[in-house]
């Protein structure tokens, strides 16, 4: 019986979660989102995100103008794609008059994982399968399979060896894969 009740509530709470991922999709008027993304709350997204199916955007996050993500993708709370800050370089004019660049596009390839509280500048290039650490300040962009950390982040280790790198492409280049959520057990 208690065993019923856990599954009924946890598909009550999945629903509860759609829905509200749902509301913020169109809140945000996000055209360009994939309706299995995960939307968390408290966050703040351009309506010109691209974003692929499967894939989790958790609380708190900033997501600035000119961003592609990809299919499978993770990212932790309060992670920032920024960029395009001012200019500082004119002389006699102050900053908040310099005036800003024209933002660079930035790109999360598929299947990659952000840690909490990382920053991603923009037009940086996070490849396929790559995993930042949390905390870390993404500042050029990182191969495919390859974790980064640190402030500024740099490559800590490779994901997979070979063997399994071409398994997991193979994949990723198939069919839509459709597994369980990471619910923790009990």
């Amino acid at each position: 019986m208690n065993a019923q009740l856990n599954n009924l509530r946890l598909k009550l709470l999945e629903s509860r979660r759609r829905f509200l991922s749902t509301c913020r999709r169109l809140r945000f008027r996000l055209k360009n989102v994939d309706r299995s993304v995960f939307i968390g709350a408290r966050v703040r997204l351009s309506r010109d995100l691209v974003m692929g199916p499967h894939s989790f955007i958790n609380y708190g996050c900033i997501i600035n103008p000119r961003v592609k993500i990809g299919k499978y993708v993770l990212l932790g709370p309060h992670v920032s794609i920024v960029g395009g800050d001012h200019n500082f370089d004119t002389p006699g004019v102050p900053i908040i008059f310099s005036g800003r660049p024209d933002m660079q596009e930035t790109f999360i390839e598929d299947d990659v994982w952000i840690g909490h509280g990382s920053i991603i500048l923009s037009g940086v290039r996070v490849e396929r399968g790559a995993i930042v650490a949390a905390g870390s300040v993404v500042t050029k962009s990182i191969p495919a399979y390859e974790i980064f950390g640190g402030i500024p982040a740099k490559k800590i280790r490779d994901r997979f060896n070979t063997e399994q790198r071409k398994e997991h492409e193979k994949m990723l280049d198939g069919p839509l894969y459709l597994g369980e959520s990471n619910h923790p057990k009990k």
